[in-house]
C-alpha cells in the first residue's frame, strides 16, 4: 500500500494521538477469520506486526486474495459508511498484532470534532480507492481474457 494511506503518514499528529486513544490491543492467530464479507462492520483494525490478506466472495469459485496488509495498514473501512457492512472479507496469514477500534466511538468522535472527522474521512476514501484499484486489478489477473494488461 501506498505510504499515504498508512497510519503513520495519513493522519497529523494530533489527530493520530487522538485515534490511538481509542485502541485496545489484539492478536490474532494464523488463519484467523477478521471478519467475512456480507457481516456487519463495527470494528476496525490497524497492524502493528504480521500480514491480513483481503478477500472477495466471487460466487462459484474459491475466494481470491485481492491484498496483503501489513504494518501500520488499515484493515476494515466498511465501519465509516452505512449500512456499515463488510465489503470484502480478512483473515491473517500470520500471527497478527493489532490496535483494534471500536467503529461507534470512532464515528462519534469524528461528529464532535470536524477537523478530526475530515482528516478520517480522508484517511478512509484513500483506503478505499486503493482497494478498489487492487480488487479491480487481481480480479482482471485471474478472470480477463488478457489479464490487467499491466496498468
Amino acid at each position: 500500500m501506498t505510504s499515504t494511506t498508512t497510519l503513520a503518514t495519513a493522519l497529523p499528529a494530533e489527530h493520530r494521538e487522538r485515534l490511538m486513544g481509542l485502541a485496545r490491543e489484539v492478536s490474532f492467530g494464523v488463519g484467523s477469520r477478521l471478519f467475512e464479507e456480507g457481516r456487519h462492520a463495527d470494528r476496525f483494525w490497524i497492524i502493528r506486526t504480521g500480514t491480513v490478506s483481503l478477500d472477495l466472495h466471487v460466487p462459484g469459485r474459491r475466494s481470491p486474495v485481492i491484498e496483503s496488509l501489513g504494518h501500520g495498514e488499515l484493515v476494515g473501512w466498511s465501519w465509516h459508511f452505512p449500512p456499515y457492512v463488510w465489503q470484502l472479507g480478512a483473515e491473517a496469514m500470520s500471527p497478527v498484532r493489532a490496535y483494534e477500534f471500536d467503529a461507534d466511538k470512532v464515528r462519534a468522535l469524528c461528529a464532535e470534532d470536524a477537523e478530526f472527522g475530515r482528516a478520517v474521512a480522508d484517511w478512509v476514501g484513500r483506503v478505499v480507492a486503493h482497494r478498489l484499484h487492487s480488487a479491480r486489478i487481481r480480479l482482471l489477473d485471474l478472470y480477463a481474457p488478457y489479464g490487467s494488461g499491466g496498468r
